[in-house]
């Protein structure tokens, strides 16, 4: 990927046979739908987490609240709270998990992500879903059986717009004939990441995308799924997924199963990483929603026992 080798989030966040460690906003453990996400304490947590040596914070986007879900998922909109952690920190990465493209227009995607981009000095890592909330699809009147080729449509139009001055772009949501999107990325284009298949093939992916976000799956399925993916983009292109965890005092607890994930001592976590960083996976984002501790904790033992595993690239 020679395109974003001076990309800051980029580089910090992704290496060939290497694997790093990101958070997911909040960060905090709590039950329910909704967290507090005290804006002070979130901050204090994520300068922490940057000082630590973890390679990124990721932030997911949820438009509407669906009490039907389980979980608000993200407070704040991601633009706007991915701009404040900007400001508060300097070098950490930081990346959306993911942008629901169906329901937002992608040149208003297209501009939110190049400003990002450059208010954080090229630390923005984007990544862009089709949305899975039924509710949402009649609120913002988008057809859902259209959310695949909305996706797409999206992808190419950011990536047109990035890249040239004054395009001509003509599709279902756009016709741009005049004017132009700005300010555009320094880069001429920002590392987009597909989450899950989001409709669309492997191949498709691969081809347009710079990189793949996935699901918690078992090393051996996640091992298959990166070889098909490597295939598919004829050389490296990274893997990202996340993993929910609890993490336990005694570092020799066994695991149990959670949702998205397991609670474990920090031995078995650090093993269970590094069968994913054998399996080719480059990145995990840990989300803390299910721990018994407190998320200061819970960081400052990931980062005193479990980060030295898997630095971030120094740039």
């Amino acid at each position: 990927m020679e395109k974003f080798q001076s990309h800051h989030g980029f580089v910090r966040t992704f290496k060939e046979h290497h694997l790093t460690l990101g958070l997911l906003f909040p960060l905090e453990a709590y039950k329910g739908s909704f967290p507090t996400m005290d804006l002070e304490a979130q901050m204090t947590l994520a300068k922490k987490a940057e000082q630590l040596g973890f390679a990124s914070l990721f932030v997911r986007d949820s438009p509407l609240y669906d009490p039907t879900f389980g979980d608000v998922g993200a407070l704040y909109d991601p633009w706007v709270f991915l701009s404040y952690v900007s400001a508060h920190t300097d070098r950490i990465a930081l990346g959306t998990a993911s942008i629901v493209t169906t329901l937002r227009h992608p040149l208003h995607i297209a501009k939110a992500a190049a400003s990002l981009d450059q208010l954080s000095k090229q630390r923005f890592l984007m990544g862009v879903a089709t949305g899975d909330r039924p509710i949402e699809f009649p609120a913002f009147k988008v057809a859902r059986n259209e959310r695949e080729n909305l996706f797409a449509e999206s992808i190419k139009v950011m990536k047109t717009v990035w890249r040239e001055t004054f395009p001509n772009i003509l599709t279902e949501r756009v016709e741009l004939v005049e004017g132009d999107v700005v300010p555009k990325p320094l880069l001429s284009t920002i590392p987009v990441f597909g989450t899950g298949y989001s409709g669309q093939t492997i191949e498709w992916l691969a081809e347009h995308t710079d990189g793949w976000l996935f699901y918690s799956q078992g090393v051996n399925e996640q091992r298959e799924l990166v070889k098909k993916w490597h295939e598919a983009a004829g050389g490296f292109k990274p893997f990202a997924q996340t993993l929910a965890i609890d993490l336990s005092e005694n570092p020799r607890e066994a695991p149990k199963p959670i949702q998205g994930g397991f609670r474990s001592g920090a031995a078995f976590l650090i093993d269970y990483l590094s069968a994913y960083e054998d399996a080719g996976v480059n990145h995990v984002m840990l989300g803390l929603k299910h721990g018994k501790r407190p998320a200061e904790e819970v960081i400052q033992e990931l980062g005193e026992s479990v980060l030295p595993h898997f630095p971030a690239i120094r740039y």
